[in-house]
This record gives C-alpha cells, sequence and structure tokens, in this order.
C-alpha cells in the first residue's frame, strides 16, 4: 500500500447540479455549488466557461457524466426570481420536439442579456423619521425656511423623488434639496432608472357585446382558472372577437394571473393598441424585435418580477419568463407568420397549446379562417369551438364577384381591368373610399435587358432583383441586398434598355392616378409602414378621409377598421395558388377572405372584385359564395387522401453551405441513409426552389409519414448519424410551413 495513501484526507462531499447555457448546446454542463451559495432550480447563475464567464440556469440535478474533481465552481447567483419551473419544462419540450439544441432553446428566453444586469439606479429622497412641513425645526438646528417647508410639502405624500423632480415641483433650486439631505432631514432611497410598466385595470367596463358576445365571453370566462382548454373563438370579419377576448383578459388579471396576447404583426397594430388601452385603462406591455433595447430590458425583468401582467407581442413573447401565466391569446392563428423559419423552427400557435397544457391553463385561438390544423382538432373534440357568425352592430358581409380576365379588353402594360376602374370611380365620386390589393412589394418584380434579355438577379441568391421606384433600388427579398438600377446591361453592356415586367404596388399605383387623376392616393406595405407610428397616421387619414384610394400588400389584411371602406378590388386573385406548396389553397383563401372582410364594416355596405382568370377554382368559387365551411370541408378532402397535414407528418431536412459539391455530397449521403419503413416516404434530395440563399447553396429533402410515426426518433436516428462536412449546415424543420 502506498504510505501517502493513508494520510491523504478524504474528498469533501460536494453538491453539484446541472447549469444550462443558452449557446447551442445539446445538454446542461455540471458544476460544484460552493458552501456559501444557496442556489434553487432555476436560479440564473454565473458560471466560468472555459476563460470567461458565462450565465446559465440551474436546470436540475448534476448529470454525472464527467468526473467530479474536473468539475468547477459555480461563480455567483444573479439578483433575480428563478426561471419559473414551468418554462424549463416548455424549453424541454420545445427542444426535443423541433430537434433544436436545448441551449439554442434556452436562448429565446434569455434574449435580451443586459436584462440579467441589475438596473441603474438614481437617488431619490424622502422626509426623515419624524421630519415633515409642520415640523419646528430641522436636526442639528438647520432653520426651517418657507423654501425648505415646499421641498417637505411636496414629499408628503410618501413617493421618493430625485432631486431634480423635487426642485421642479416645490420651484426650489438644487441647492435647497442638497442642503436638507446633508442636514439629514432627508433620506436617501435607490430607486431603479426603469419607468414602472402600466398596470390594466380589469375592473373597468367594458363594451357593450350583442348577445352572441355576451354568451361567448361568458364562456371564455368561464374557463379562466378552470385548468387547460384550447378554444376556437370562430367569427366573421367585423364580428367583434377582440371585444369579447377581452373579457376572458379581464378575468384572468382580475385572477391575478398573467397573460400574453400573441399578434402576427405587432409592429402594425398601433390601432388594436389604443383599443386595449380604452378598454383596460392602461396600454398593455409590448414585446417585438424593434422596440428599443431598453425597453426589452425594462419589459422583460417585469415580466420576470411579475409586474408585466399583460404582454402583446409577436410569437417570440410566447418565451419570456413568466412565474404565474394564465392565459394565452392567438389572434389571427391561422397567419403563417407565427412559424419562424430560421435558427429554432417552430410555429408559435402550436407551441402556445403545449405551453398551456404544461401551465395548466386555457389557450384561446382567434381567426374568421381557422387554419385546417386547429378545424381537425375541432372535429376531433380536442379543442372546443365558439362561433360569431354575423358582424357586430348589424353590419353585413360584402358582396363578393368575380372579373373574368379572360373577357376583359385590357391595354396594354395596364392590370386595372375596365370593370374595376369602373366600381373605383363610382365609389370615390359617392364619398366613399376603395382598397386595391396586391400582394407584391415595390415596383415590378423582375427587370431585364430588352437588348440580350438578362435578367437582373440576386449576387447572392437565385431570386430576382425588385424594382423599388421609390426608393430608387434593386432589392432582394430575401436576403436584402440592395443596389442602384445599373446604366448598362451587366451581359452585353447595352445603355437605358431595361425594362420592366410585372406589377408591384408602386407600378399599381402609377396606373391608378393616371386613371383617377382626382383621387388621392396612398400605398400601404412593409415599405411605407415601418412602426405602429405609421399604421396609426395611415388609419388616421383614412379615418379622416384624406385618403379615397389605399393600395397595398397583405397588411392591410391585418384587422384594420375603415368606416367609409366600401370596396375591394384585388388585383390579382390568383397570385397565391401558382407553385407546390400544399398549403396555396387555404393561404390563398385565408388571404382573400381577410383583405375582403376590411370592406362593408359600418353602416354601409360593402364589395370585393377579384380579377381572376380562374374563377371556376374552388378558392374562387367558395369565395364568391361565402361559403367557407365548403372549402376548409373541400381542402380536407384533399389532403386527407393523400396523407398530407393534418393527416399526415411531414419534416424537411435542409443541407446548406457555401461549397456546392459538398452541399451535394452530404445531401446525397442522407438520401442514401433514408429510413425505408412501412408509412414513411422521404423525397430527395433537391435544390430547393430558391436554390441560393445569402450565398449558401441549399438542398431539401422531405420526410412523409403516418401520423402515428414517431419522426423525431427516426430523424434523430438517420439525420443526426451523418457528420456533415465543415462548412456544410444540417437543418431539420418539423411541421414546414415553407417549401422555398
Amino acid at each position: 500500500m502506498d504510505p501517502g495513501l493513508a494520510t491523504r484526507p478524504a474528498a469533501k462531499q460536494c453538491t453539484t447540479v446541472s447549469v444550462l447555457l443558452p449557446l447551442p448546446l445539446v445538454a446542461p454542463y455540471d458544476y460544484i455549488v460552493p458552501d456559501d451559495l444557496d442556489i434553487a432550480p432555476g436560479a440564473y447563475v454565473e458560471v466560468p466557461l472555459g476563460a470567461r464567464r458565462a450565465t446559465g440556469v440551474v436546470w436540475g440535478a448534476a448529470r454525472g457524466d464527467v468526473d467530479a474533481e474536473k468539475l468547477r465552481e459555480i461563480s455567483a447567483v444573479l439578483d433575480l426570481p428563478p426561471m419559473p419551473e414551468d418554462l424549463r419544462r416548455f424549453v424541454d419540450w420545445v427542444a426535443s420536439y423541433t430537434l433544436a439544441r436545448l441551449g439554442s432553446v434556452l436562448r429565446m428566453t434569455m434574449s435580451v442579456p443586459r436584462a440579467l444586469e441589475p438596473p441603474k439606479t438614481v437617488t431619490a429622497y424622502l422626509p426623515a423619521a419624524g421630519i415633515d412641513e409642520k415640523s419646528e425645526s430641522l436636526p442639528g438646528g438647520v432653520r426651517l425656511t418657507d423654501a425648505r417647508r415646499r421641498v417637505l410639502r411636496c414629499l408628503a405624500d410618501g413617493v421618493p423623488r430625485s432631486a431634480p423632480d423635487i426642485a421642479r415641483i416645490a420651484r426650489v433650486s438644487a441647492s435647497v434639496v442638497r442642503g436638507l439631505a446633508e442636514a439629514a432631514a432627508l433620506r436617501q432611497i435607490a430607486l431603479s432608472d426603469d419607468e414602472p410598466v402600466p398596470q390594466p385595470d380589469p375592473g373597468r367596463p367594458g363594451a357593450v357585446l350583442s348577445d352572441a358576445q355576451a354568451a361567448a365571453a361568458a364562456t371564455l370566462v368561464g374557463r379562466v382558472d378552470a385548468g387547460f382548454s384550447v378554444t376556437l373563438l370562430d367569427g366573421v370579419t367585423g364580428s367583434g372577437k377582440t371585444e369579447v377576448y377581452f373579457e376572458a383578459i379581464a378575468a384572468a388579471l382580475a385572477a391575478g394571473r398573467q397573460v400574453i396576447v400573441l399578434l402576427p404583426e405587432i409592429a402594425l397594430t398601433a390601432d388594436w393598441l389604443g383599443r386595449f388601452e380604452s378598454r383596460f385603462g392602461a396600454p398593455p406591455v409590448v414585446w417585438h424585435s424593434d422596440l428599443p433595447a431598453s425597453e426589452r430590458r425594462r419589459n422583460w425583468r417585469a415580466v420576470l418580477n411579475g409586474e408585466a401582467k399583460l404582454v402583446v407581442g409577436a410569437r417570440s413573447a410566447l418565451m419570456l419568463p413568466f412565474p404565474s401565466l394564465g392565459l394565452i391569446v392567438i389572434d389571427e392563428e391561422h397567419d403563417p407568420s407565427y412559424k419562424q423559419e430560421d435558427g429554432v423552427i417552430y410555429n408559435a400557435r402550436d407551441m402556445a397549446v403545449v405551453r398551456g397544457h404544461i401551465g395548466d391553463f386555457p389557450v384561446l385561438l382567434a381567426s374568421a379562417t381557422p387554419s385546417l390544423e386547429t378545424v381537425e382538432n375541432v372535429w376531433r373534440g380536442r379543442y372546443e369551438r365558439l362561433s360569431l357568425p354575423e358582424r357586430f352592430a348589424g353590419a353585413q358581409m360584402p358582396d363578393v364577384a368575380a372579373i373574368d380576365m379572360r373577357a376583359e379588353q385590357m391595354d396594354r402594360q395596364s392590370w386595372l381591368s375596365p370593370t374595376l376602374c369602373a366600381a373605383v370611380q363610382e365609389v370615390v365620386a359617392a364619398g366613399e373610399q376603395a382598397m386595391l390589393f396586391l400582394n407584391r412589394r415595390g415596383y415590378a418584380p423582375l427587370t431585364l435587358c430588352r437588348a440580350c434579355g438578362h435578367r437582373l438577379q440576386c449576387p447572392q441568391c437565385t431570386s430576382w432583383l425588385v424594382e423599388h421606384r421609390l426608393l430608387d433600388r434593386l432589392q432582394c427579398h430575401h436576403c436584402g441586398y440592395s443596389a442602384p438600377l445599373p446604366k448598362t446591361c451587366p451581359s452585353c453592356e447595352a445603355e437605358d434598355r431595361f425594362a420592366a415586367c410585372g406589377p408591384g404596388v408602386e407600378r399599381l399605383a402609377e396606373e391608378a392616378r393616371e386613371r383617377f387623376p382626382d383621387a388621392r392616393f396612398e400605398i400601404m406595405s412593409s415599405d411605407t409602414v415601418h412602426k405602429p407610428a405609421d399604421a396609426l397616421a395611415l388609419v388616421r387619414r383614412m379615418r379622416e378621409r384624406e385618403i379615397d384610394v389605399l393600395i397595398g400588400t397583405q397588411i392591410m389584411a391585418k384587422g384594420f377598421h375603415f368606416p367609409l371602406l366600401t370596396l375591394v378590388g384585388v388585383v390579382d386573385a390568383d397570385l397565391g395558388l401558382a407553385g407546390g406548396d400544399l398549403r396555396a389553397a387555404e393561404r390563398t383563401y385565408q388571404l382573400l377572405h381577410q383583405v375582403a372582410g376590411r370592406a362593408g364594416r359600418a353602416d354601409r355596405p360593402g364589395r370585393v372584385l377579384l380579377q381572376t382568370y380562374q374563377p371556376e377554382h374552388p378558392v374562387m368559387e367558395t369565395l364568391i359564395a361565402g361559403d367557407r365551411d365548403r372549402f376548409i370541408e373541400t381542402e380536407a378532402a384533399a389532403r386527407r387522401e393523400h396523407g398530407m397535414p393534418p393527416y399526415g407528418r411531414l419534416a424537411a431536412v435542409i443541407v446548406s453551405g457555401r461549397d456546392a459539391r459538398a452541399v451535394d455530397a452530404a445531401a446525397s449521403a442522407l438520401g442514401r441513409t433514408a429510413p425505408r419503413l412501412d408509412g414513411v416516404a422521404v423525397f430527395g434530395p433537391a435544390p430547393a426552389p430558391i436554390a441560393v440563399i445569402r450565398g449558401r447553396h441549399r438542398r431539401r429533402l422531405l420526410m412523409r409519414a403516418r401520423k402515428d410515426v414517431g419522426i423525431q426518433d427516426l430523424l434523430r436516428q438517420w439525420v443526426f448519424a451523418l457528420k456533415p462536412p465543415s462548412g456544410v449546415r444540417i437543418s431539420v424543420d418539423i411541421d414546414p410551413y415553407s417549401f422555398l
């Protein structure tokens, strides 16, 4: 026996935990808990990582896969409430379902690193004990002057104030405040520099509801604090769905619970936010990527501290650390923008249902055109459905008619048919408003050389450059590349021979101005409406009749209410039907139905004209007939026949990299090793429709499986078994929405 072993002290028993870091890691790391630290699961901690320090979350018991002698100690516990346990379970679930790295999902919940730091503080003051404006004297025999009495009177309400605020309110100089503090007549208090978040009042009376609205609202209120449920609020456009779910929000707030409302275009919904403020007496806490960094930091901390009672936001709001979440509302639940297509690929609508299930609280889905996935869950009894079949206050649904473009006499380089032009002219002459819808941004989707036929293409993507004449630029809508229109053709060097092909909304506005010279026009697209203030200003101009004809893209369909809008003209109703997207018909129907729903929302009847070369298409026929349910049933039958979602499972595998040969080799290797099982089919590899984006070549494989097949396990065994070469990335999209 080695004599040294007999004298060596026994190893100390250390407490160890696992800590998950917001990095692309598949699992947490183990760390030692120092004796002087009290650490609970969910605690935000600082740990050593290599030569630097990182912030993570205590995930649970140690994994035990590393020798204890090699472990390092946790450095510090941050002064924050712990991450809620149901959010940690949700992170685990999302990572497992989407096949994303666990640390990457955690990172979405810690998207504001500065929020983990202590907030900046300002010095505020209150009177010292026993001191007020009626005191005879101050400590140290300091005389109580009129100016000093005004300072004490200013603070008599018990609200701490900064020296500049005191000086302004009491109408004294800063030296007076400073003198009182030095005399110990005022005591200092450190206050957070953050503005407090607004607090909604659930007790304020809501709008007067119709009988149908009141019945739906009562049902929703009854489901608050009654455990997990999913309810579809299925109401026609203009039926007042928002006022109905406001009642459920009020009930959740009154019960002391936090609420999330997800909107598809939060940056453009200033009008909706105004309605919320009118209902609850305060604006909601807003969450989206365009917020200033300081506001995101404040709002994140307010959510974790439980101060933010209601958050209205984009899909990322679902990942905020709510400690007492009690209701999630997904407005326009059918909207494809709820699907995140990069990083961790997930559908916020579906993940909201999971978060509600984990947290045991209700989830509300609202839409006039619910997705087939949601309708199928209603049919199967998994979701409940509340219907609002009529518009509020007796307003009528608009009449919808098709303009058969095969029979119209069209001028060359014209996109507005004589029938539509006559309707616009009639509406404007009557003092009403019209909307022209074309879901194409910019001036023209394609620019080519008349001399040689060369098409201007993005140098980083296999997509055509879109001319934006208002900006005097060519832009790529996939990677953001931008450049001025060249003077000469890069292929044949001919000068000034470029031709714009096809219309965008800018070109449509140009034609409309020529046809209706006395009308006032405005373009509404993501190029002209960048932030809530822009949308609010446009809504005001529409309601004050400063605009006669509004021309725009799909953002016009996002719930805007224009009382004088009586005509909607859809310039190219067939636009979304082309291509091999399995949801093309559904998306086109939803978009056109929502756009049509902008017409006739008040006391004036509305009409919708669809310019189409396919008036016999099922989408057009059901839109004209106003028979949404027939469209849904037809679409469901077609999907069921081919085993497509929601009657089958899909998963896309995307291989990308800058070296086309390396990408092809990796994609081919995946194709050769694809699972061959009953109920499973793998298609590809094949170049993606947009084969290059941002300089990265892209190949796709598509797995289709029966509903009962566990595709995540299959993908783990298949895709993750391949180690791609350097520079090649493989990503998996469970339940894909985009096939580009």
